[in-house]
């Protein structure tokens, strides 16, 4: 099995590279890929070295599976090239997720979508993924008719010039800035860029994602993002209104039972999901599980997961795994 990790020395990449040791993914041959500058480096994976190597030579090497996570541009520009050489491409970028042509793949909900010819698949977005991983048990159940999201997004979401702009601003240290403001001690409402209905293209994505992954659009979607000084992590508080009504002990029982979801809600404990004790963590964590007291069928959610992990590497990994194991590849 020859894999190709594209944006092999990146933030996510890097993580991707780690969350393949860790599953044992069977790797017989990998191929890091990165841009110019960073070919020739060596990369050590599972205690042997490779060597970087660049877009046009990796395409040649024919991988079976090129795990991409290098920007939507890139992913426009080379996964077709991949894909017409054979290779199945994941793809971690929004480049692909609301192409009517192309799946959105979350494999403990709808897995069942890919087929042999899939040969370009998306990864969601890191807040979307957390979010379906919750909803998606409870909607089977008690039919979500409208979402309500607010998040709290760590600057690691934005990439490596963000973290370091939390961590020099946490020192004192003037820098380079990947934000129009300081994020230290501060919350910026504007994750990704504003678009022409005053909504950003994150909130957007949290619209429009969770319709294509469940195969549903009869609920309605409103989201907010806000950018917060978390280092990893993201945290949503979701409002859903439900057409038929629930049972909290159902509720609570059915987050339980789905694959990837643990529940932390333990009020005489103080026991609720923090980006502080997801960090590194595949699972989504869910607490504050309760009704909203102002509407009928309607319940209040917190859901925490590390967004580096199941938000991208984990859930591109588990995408992989799940076409090896389905014979897709």
């Amino acid at each position: 099995m020859k894999i190709a990790v594209v944006g092999a020395t990146g933030m996510v990449g890097t993580v991707m590279l780690k969350v393949l040791a860790e599953r044992n993914f069977p790797v017989t041959e990998l191929i890091p890929v990165a841009s110019a500058k960073s070919a020739g480096k060596k990369l050590a994976f599972k205690g042997k070295d490779y060597t970087v190597v660049t877009l046009e030579d990796a395409v040649a090497m024919n991988a079976d599976i090129a795990l991409f996570s290098a920007g939507g541009d890139t992913s426009l520009e080379w996964a077709p090239k991949f894909a017409a050489a054979g290779t199945t491409v994941v793809d971690n970028s929004s480049a692909w997720r609301m192409d009517p042509t192309k799946k959105l793949v979350v494999p403990e909900i709808n897995g069942d979508v890919l087929t042999k010819e899939d040969k370009i698949i998306a990864n969601p977005n890191c807040s979307t993924i957390q979010l379906v991983m919750a909803l998606a048990p409870l909607h089977a159940k008690y039919q979500m008719r409208r979402l309500i999201i607010s998040t709290y997004q760590s600057v690691s979401g934005t990439g490596v010039k963000a973290v370091q702009q939390l961590e020099n601003e946490t020192k004192g240290i003037k820098g380079e800035m990947a934000y129009p403001y300081p994020i230290n001690r501060n919350a910026i409402p504007h994750c990704d860029v504003f678009m022409e209905n005053g909504y950003t293209k994150e909130e957007m994505k949290l619209v429009k994602e969770p319709k294509k992954i469940l195969r549903d659009d009869s609920f309605a979607v409103t989201a907010t993002a806000v950018r917060i000084p978390t280092a990893g992590g993201h945290s949503e508080s979701v409002n859903v209104e439900f057409v038929n009504d629930f049972d909290l002990a159902d509720v609570r029982q059915l987050l339980h039972d789905f694959p990837g979801v643990v529940v932390q809600d333990n009020l005489d404990t103080n026991t609720y999901p923090m980006p502080a004790y997801a960090h590194d963590k595949d699972e989504v964590f869910v607490g504050r599980i309760r009704r909203d007291e102002s509407l009928p069928n309607t319940l209040n959610m917190w859901i925490v997961a590390d967004n580096l992990r199941k938000g991208a590497a984990t859930n591109t990994v588990q995408i992989a795994e799940y076409l090896v194991a389905n014979d897709l590849v």
